[in-house]
């Protein structure tokens, strides 16, 4: 061997052994981070996001994780609310609940009630969190109120609102959607007479919740005996008993015999019918606002929910969902679990969190933050959510609605209005049919839960 070969045999050598030395060191790095990440507290929460909003879910749940090294939230999807929930109650039978789960607003007594859960406003203080829990906005967190604090933290809260095709209003001569339903029914009939459209609105598939429940809430009706049910189990349906109400059903179904209101079919959804032009209009969450901006190729905008001629209308009521804490976790979960409902609250994050998603800021400070920075001037269909649920002082008829097994209630609601859109039975015929059958769950529920 040449002392040259020599000298590169030996600087082979030398560049192997480094390189494995690297490939040693390397290795380690990542042990030692993999090991960092394993010595992080995992907070397990179980959420009902999908879609887009899944993906803004997961974003938010990493810039959490990121913002701190102690605590990492593993987010899991669990379907929707009711298969969220049946997987909740499932998994803490056999102790393998998660810390959080996010749960419709109609699940609170359920959630309340169910003796697995601990109040987020307890489970904040003696983790040395102070949340001002009067700076949360009103309607949202009066939904959850237990002795003046909300049993869990709001989150994804949002109102319907009045979508509209700005064009098909404008080729009938008008420059926005009526304030009353009776001036709406004149523009419809105008834009339907005048072939601007295939139809005039698109029935929501949440109608019970939207064109009902929030009709009821604006008006001023009573819904339910014991202020809809916040003043206890004892409540009653009585939404029944009002003519507003009744009339609400009626217009809907006239309405549907005209052919000015559609039900959704053939695979089409109906915020599809309305972001494709076929509708004119449709009455959706402010939640919409991802679909609509994406999908709308025409001039759109939107607006408060109409009210009937001679009434000065109350706010709306909230949908979506909050996070409750579940019992049975270790105390390093907690810790990790309040530092996530913290960053959640937070303004920062509540601005990003509407902006992303359209769900309303459900803080006060969030909402004048983006006020300031003059986000509702640049997008003031983004507003109108907020300023209908803060509209006027709630009353015990807007308030909201607190029903045991709500979501069994409402189910049977639609179900008897389906006889209305088959003809099968009258407006009237199918709410006393819908109060007497709910009246029965209640009744089942009180009689479960009385003694609590």
């Amino acid at each position: 061997m040449t002392a040259k070969s020599s000298i590169g045999a030996r600087m082979g050598r030398t560049i192997r052994s480094f390189a494995a030395g690297a490939a040693l060191a390397a290795i380690g790095l990542a042990n030692a981070g993999d090991a960092s990440a394993a010595d992080r507290v995992k907070i397990e929460w179980w959420n009902a996001a999908g879609g887009r909003l899944a993906e803004i879910t997961n974003k938010l749940i990493a810039d959490f994780n990121a913002s701190q090294d102690k605590y990492e939230v593993v987010g899991i999807g669990k379907g929707n609310y009711e298969e969220t929930m049946a997987a909740m109650v499932a998994a803490y039978r056999v102790h393998q609940q998660p810390v959080l789960i996010q749960a419709a607003e109609r699940g609170f007594l359920t959630m309340y009630n169910s003796g697995a859960i601990i109040p987020v406003p307890q489970l904040m203080e003696k983790e040395g969190y102070k949340v001002d829990w009067n700076d949360f906005v009103a309607p949202v967190a009066g939904f959850y109120l237990v002795d003046g604090k909300p049993a869990a933290m709001p989150f994804n809260s949002s109102t319907p609102i009045f979508w509209y095709n700005a064009e098909h209003f404008k080729a009938a001569g008008f420059d926005k959607p009526g304030e009353t339903w009776q001036e709406l029914d004149k523009q419809l009939g105008a834009i339907k007479e005048n072939g601007i459209s295939k139809c005039q609105m698109a029935l929501a598939n949440d109608f019970y919740w939207s064109l009902i429940e929030n009709y009821a809430a604006i008006q001023d009706q009573p819904y339910g005996t014991k202020a809809n049910g916040f003043g206890g189990l004892d409540t009653e349906f009585i939404f029944n008993k009002s003519p507003l109400v009744v009339g609400q059903v009626t217009r809907l179904k006239t309405w549907m015999d005209a052919g000015i209101l559609q039900i959704a079919g053939q695979g089409l959804s109906p915020d599809q019918l309305f972001t494709s032009g076929t509708c004119s209009t449709y009455v959706a969450s402010t939640a919409a606002h991802a679909a609509v901006e994406s999908g709308a190729k025409f001039n759109w905008s939107a607006t408060f929910l109409p009210h009937e001629e001679g009434i000065e209308p109350k706010n709306s009521t909230i949908g979506g969902g909050a996070l409750w804490v579940l019992k049975g976790k270790s105390e390093e979960e907690y810790a990790g679990a309040a530092a996530f409902l913290n960053f959640i609250a937070s303004p920062k994050t509540q601005v990003w969190w509407s902006k992303q998603t359209g769900y309303v800021p459900v803080t006060n400070a969030a909402y004048e933050q983006a006020k300031s920075e003059g986000y509702f001037k640049d997008h003031p269909t983004r507003e109108i959510a907020i300023l209908q649920l803060t509209r006027g002082t709630p009353s015990d008829n807007s308030r909201g609605f607190r029903f045991g097994n709500h979501n069994q209630s409402m189910a049977l609601l639609v179900e008897e209005i389906q006889g209305v859109w088959t003809g099968q039975k009258t407006p009237q015929q199918a709410l006393d049919a819908a109060a007497t059958r709910g009246n029965q769950i209640l009744r089942q529920y009180e009689q479960l839960h009385a003694a609590k």
